[in-house]
């Protein structure tokens, strides 16, 4: 009963994703040159700017309501089910886009987003018919997911400093996939400590630490607006962000401990399949297209 609310909580969260992508996207082109968003980026003054802008605030009420639905979905099931399902905002995001831009969505990019959802929506199927709860989050596994992430910052900060001028909409988007999906591990991580009655520093490390990759993932996502239209962007965050916290949900907490090595086969395969679906997207991509 509880995995059900949780999927349908998925759901409103991949909806609520979508409208909010799609809101902020439109803001930020009207306020940042995407011929050079990917050299200029998102700046102070353009945060400034964005702050005082009705349509990219509904964007990010949108936003705040999809992470509670998601916040919440994480409380009643396990992490390998309820983060893939945001797939669906790729769907959505799409539609919303060529709409909004009057741009006929191609064949190729038809089946570049068939592979980012039929990929994830297999990591859905199977993570629901083999995850489990774990009934106790130890310490050694909290400092396991801190660890991951301070290699990640640090890796992305090195990246950023000797890259800074070549960075384009595909690397914001990696940078955001993986820092949302330790978000989501992190969350996950302090709601099962609460439960356990287990608050302590350690966990209050992981609360600080959630809010920084959700600061730094939220930068990274609107230089990625910046530079690329929003529905390659949530192609990004729907596959990397679950890829990465299926991956710890599996390997670090222990979420599909009774899955066979063919499932973990498949979940690899799964994976590798949406992650092509991105990269092509990233090429046959109407707009994309329309910039070279």
């Amino acid at each position: 009963m509880f995995r059900a609310i949780a999927i349908i909580l998925s759901l409103l969260a991949a909806v609520a994703l979508a409208f909010g992508a799609q809101f902020q996207n439109d803001s930020i082109e009207k306020n940042v040159d995407k011929g050079v968003g990917e050299k200029k980026g998102v700046d102070l003054t353009h945060v400034l700017n964005l702050l005082r802008n009705p349509r990219w605030l509904g964007g990010m009420s949108f936003l705040v309501i999809g992470a509670m639905c998601q916040i919440a979905a994480l409380t009643m099931a396990p992490l390998i089910v309820v983060q893939p399902i945001g797939a669906l905002a790729l769907v959505i995001t799409a539609a919303l886009n060529a709409k909004s831009t009057k741009t006929r969505i191609s064949k190729g990019t038809w089946i570049a987003i068939s592979l980012c959802s039929g990929g994830i929506a297999t990591f859905v199927t199977l993570a629901t018919s083999i995850a489990q709860d774990q009934n106790e989050l130890s310490d050694s596994e909290l400092v396991v997911i801190l660890a991951i992430l301070f290699a990640l910052l640090l890796a992305l900060g090195t990246v950023f400093l000797l890259q800074r001028q070549k960075l384009n909409a595909l690397t914001f988007i990696l940078g955001a996939g993986l820092l949302y999906g330790l978000l989501a591990t992190l969350v996950k991580s302090v709601i099962q400590r609460i439960q356990q009655s287990h608050f302590e520093w350690l966990t209050l490390v992981c609360l600080i630490a959630a809010v920084l990759a959700m600061a730094l993932g939220g930068w990274f996502v609107q230089n990625a607006y910046a530079s690329g239209p929003p529905d390659l962007v949530i192609a990004g965050l729907t596959v990397i962000d679950p890829m990465v916290a299926v991956s710890i949900g599996i390997i670090v907490l222990g979420e599909a401990a009774n899955a066979s090595p063919l499932i973990i086969l498949i979940f690899t395969a799964s994976g590798a399949i949406a992650a092509l679906g991105v990269w092509l997207l990233s090429r046959v991509h109407p707009e994309l297209m329309a910039q070279r």
